[in-house]
């Protein structure tokens, strides 16, 4: 076996190609991988000489990547799902140990700035809220889809997860339970009154008792036995914020939203943070969109005293 794979269009890669992309729950980053890999793998058959597979062609790739304009968040997904086929490469013999190794220390390109996002103020989010026409069954699955991203912080491929098996009372209150999201982690969510009425509307007008909560529907305004897509859920929320004067917000504008409005309310950071399921604070503090205030500091109600 030849340590250099220099030929990766041939069958022997479409084994640790597809490990790859089955190692993946969403949808979406499925497909940004599997299109980094075959830009990778086209990038490769034009070079001359034909390298291997080693750490230096990763990083020259990455350099042709930063020259092509594309942002950080685009090369380092590239660059990630790369590392993911020499770690599934040398699992099945394709590659020497030592080889992967060097590919997975390949460097991403560091992030500049701060990444922009969408927070609705309180009018603006209950004026989304009441877009659905609510006279139609459709209107009512809509607005309950509106309610778990505004109320419950859900990104859209959890909200098209959803089970009726998720919604259960813990401690006195409605909570979606046990509740799968990125990466793996697990969380239950406690669920403001407002949005349960509006899932019960919609599951009582559909007669949805059991599987998945949001389902397609068909043009007679009947629901189907069809879970919601991710897509789906976005681009129903296209129309809905136009009428609200907020257009080209997306579903994790109402996630970035819920979380601002939660310590707007009041709530803790370690609590937003936890209905969110974020691996750390930093994270949620950049979804609350705020800077720090140097005025009024918090620590300034500290009332401790130092002897002069």
């Amino acid at each position: 076996m030849n340590d250099l794979i220099v030929v990766p269009q041939t069958s022997h890669w479409q084994k640790p190609k597809a490990l790859v992309l089955n190692s993946v729950s969403s949808p979406i980053t499925r497909r940004v991988y599997n299109l980094g890999l075959d830009e990778f793998f086209a990038w490769l058959s034009v070079q001359e000489p034909r390298p291997g597979f080693t750490k230096a062609t990763v990083s020259a790739w990455r350099v042709a990547l930063e020259a092509r304009g594309l942002g950080a968040v685009s090369i380092n997904v590239r660059i990630t799902a790369v590392r993911k086929l020499a770690v599934e490469a040398s699992d099945n013999g394709l590659l020497a140990p030592e080889l992967a190794n060097g590919i997975t220390r390949v460097k991403g390109v560091a992030s500049k700035g701060v990444r922009l996002g969408n927070w609705l103020s309180v009018r603006q989010a209950q004026t989304l809220l009441n877009a659905p026409d609510v006279a139609t069954t459709k209107g009512l699955r809509d607005r309950a889809i509106l309610a778990v991203l505004l109320g419950c912080g859900l990104r859209r491929s959890e909200v098209a997860a959803l089970t009726m098996g998720h919604v259960q009372q813990r401690d006195g209150r409605w909570c979606i339970v046990d509740l799968i999201g990125k990466h793996g982690r697990v969380r239950t969510i406690p669920m403001p009154p407002w949005v349960k009425v509006a899932i019960e509307a919609w599951t009582a007008a559909a007669g949805v008792c059991d599987g998945p909560v949001f389902r397609s529907m068909n043009r007679g305004d009947q629901a189907q036995a069809a879970a919601l897509s991710e897509k789906v859920v976005w681009q129903l929320l296209q129309p809905y914020a136009v009428a609200a004067g907020v257009p080209g917000i997306a579903p994790h504008d109402c996630r970035r939203t819920c979380a601002k409005l939660c310590r707007a309310a009041g709530g803790e950071l370690e609590q937003i943070q936890l209905l969110l399921g974020h691996a750390s604070v930093q994270t949620t503090e950049r979804y609350l969109g705020t800077k720090q205030d140097l005025v009024n500091a918090p620590n300034d109600g500290i009332k401790l005293r130092a002897a002069v």
